[in-house]
């Protein structure tokens, strides 16, 4: 082959490789509604049958617990049938989840629109984050982490005309109509999406990586496996606590209609937080994935982790303030977003990526496992009658995993890749 041939042969991997990126980033936007759309419509559903507004929130509990618990049933299917299959399944039950919906007229027809949801969102975004590890190896902090922050804030851009739609008249009709157009996007964009041949990628010359590529099994047999499913446990639920109480600690500290005043604009201390919290949260995980890709996973882990447990504990401190208030969540949710990209760029360094659909399946079950340890944070605040409680427990929890993250997890990592014949970062390169 001459070299100008070489070249084109390298290049068409190459940009095919980020058209596959974008098509998963474009998924992740169509599915994000599903999970941060529904808050809109939670009103009007009450308002229309007069149910209490708890037993509406079921739903949303069962769609976050449908589509974790259920990542490694889907990651075996992508495995076995490959991307596009699933998340052309994955939008027809996206789409179908808000037709569900749209004609719904008991808590029980809301509750089969959740699971529809769960199973159709779940396919979605385990297939664009396994997709995007695949494709990357030399790069996939910033790769899952741009595709996850697509779901984090892809609602940004549709969540206007949904709202619109409503005001103007039925929910159901905003249902329906956005049911359709968020199914047949991810359907069309599954046509094209595909996972990548031999040859087609290339290892990074930062992070360690095997070469091997371990069964579920395997990886289950493994002592790192349960560090990183610890870690990424104490990561999640002390971040999605922090999100429950942000209302209640704004209230406590006499912050939360305080108005901060940037000149072009006034907005109270508490919705300029959950404000902060979108772009953070969506800035986070490619920012933090980039890093990662130059100086490591373990010690991007430790610096995120540790920002955000002092940023906790600095806001039990100085939170009276409401300029501290904004600036140090908007802190804590900067350090929080990127675990999504963290752990999941980690586990197919640490097993490979041919069965990595299943193994982060299994390691994602910690979203759905922090869920059922949030309302901890409630019987904490209800036993000692202070918020502080929950902020400091919570910033126990990040500062022990950013801890493990040096101890544990680096030098068992290093030992893990020594076992598979990659002694070092620079000779994991081609």
């Amino acid at each position: 082959m001459t070299s100008s041939a070489a070249i084109r042969a390298e290049a068409r991997p190459m940009a095919g490789r980020w058209l596959q990126l974008g098509l998963g980033v474009l998924c992740m936007v169509a599915a994000a509604n599903i999970q941060y759309a529904w808050t809109l419509f939670v009103p009007e559903i009450q308002k229309t049958f007069g149910w209490d507004r708890a037993a509406i929130q079921v739903a949303f509990t069962i769609f976050v617990v449908v589509q974790t618990w259920l990542t490694p049933i889907e990651g075996y299917f992508i495995d076995k049938y490959g991307p596009s299959k699933v998340l052309m399944f994955g939008g027809l039950m996206t789409g179908l989840a808000w037709i569900v919906n749209s004609y719904a007229t008991s808590l029980t027809g809301f509750y089969m629109g959740s699971i529809v949801g769960g199973i159709g969102v779940g396919c979605v975004y385990a297939t664009c984050i396994n997709n995007a590890l695949k494709w990357f190896p030399d790069r996939r902090g910033l790769a899952v982490g741009l595709t996850a922050g697509g779901y984090g804030a892809g609602s940004a851009l549709t969540i206007l005309p949904i709202a619109k739609m409503i005001d103007a008249g039925s929910y159901a009709q905003a249902f329906f109509t956005f049911g359709l157009i968020q199914g047949s996007v991810i359907i069309l964009a599954a046509i094209f999406v595909r996972g990548p041949a031999g040859g087609e990628v290339k290892f990074s010359s930062h992070v360690l990586q095997t070469r091997r590529d371990y069964t579920l099994k395997e990886a289950l047999n493994t002592k790192v496996f349960w560090v990183m499913l610890l870690m990424f446990t104490c990561t999640v639920t002390g971040g999605l606590m922090a999100v429950a109480q942000l209302g209640v600690i704004a209230q406590d500290l006499g912050v939360k209609n305080f108005q901060v005043n940037l000149y072009f604009f006034a907005m109270a201390a508490l919705p300029f937080a959950l404000m902060l919290d979108r772009i953070m949260n969506g800035v986070s995980r490619p920012l933090f994935g980039w890093v990662s890709d130059k100086i490591g996973r373990e010690k991007t882990m430790f610096i995120a982790f540790a920002m955000e447990g002092i940023g906790i504990v600095a806001l039990g401190y100085f939170g009276s303030n409401p300029w501290a208030f904004v600036i140090l969540s908007g802190i804590v949710f900067l350090a929080w977003g990127e675990v999504y990209s963290l752990f999941s760029a980690t586990a197919a360094d640490t097993f490979g990526s041919k069965h990595i659909g299943k193994i982060y399946g299994v390691l994602y079950c910690a979203k759905g496992l922090a869920a059922l340890f949030v309302p901890v944070g409630n019987l904490l605040m209800q036993a000692t009658g202070t918020w502080s409680t929950v902020l400091y427990t919570v910033a126990i929890m990040d500062l022990t995993a950013a801890v493990l993250a040096i101890t544990a997890l680096r030098p068992m990592l290093k030992a893990h890749h020594a076992r598979n014949g990659v002694m070092n970062p620079v000779s994991a390169g081609h």
